[in-house]
């Protein structure tokens, strides 16, 4: 059974920094994609970064320059190092999975690019 589990959200003031964590279980996530996804409470879960089985990224505007993904296969963890954070990055924040062996050259940033998601974590930040 595949499980993806973040961990690292809290309450911090603006400006300051979270790396949030998803271990996966229960499948390898070396050669497929991982995507980190968000949803502020009363708007619709947008996309926040993806790392492609080759180490390639892709963010959303919004962060972009601000937060980082990465990846360690040999941990089956995916990571998002947030860096000088805004109140506007105030959401739930999940990890996604792409266990597929289908690949191509887009950039996976819609939530049907993935086919198995966390429970989130929370992340809020206070002006």
């Amino acid at each position: 059974q595949v499980q993806l589990a973040e961990s690292g959200g809290g309450l911090v003031q603006a400006g300051d920094s979270l790396r949030l964590s998803c271990a996966a279980s229960g499948r390898t996530i070396s050669g497929h994609a991982m995507g980190w996804f968000r949803q502020p409470t009363g708007k619709e879960r947008e996309f926040v970064a993806t790392i492609k089985w080759s180490g390639g990224t892709a963010y959303a505007d919004t962060v972009k320059g601000r937060f980082t993904i990465s990846r360690d296969n040999a941990k089956n963890t995916v990571y998002l190092q947030m860096n000088t954070l805004k109140p506007e990055d105030t959401a739930l924040y999940y990890c996604a999975a792409r266990f597929t062996r289908i690949r191509d050259s887009r950039n996976y940033n819609e939530d049907n690019d993935y086919n198995y998601w966390g429970q989130g974590t929370q992340v809020t930040v206070s002006s």
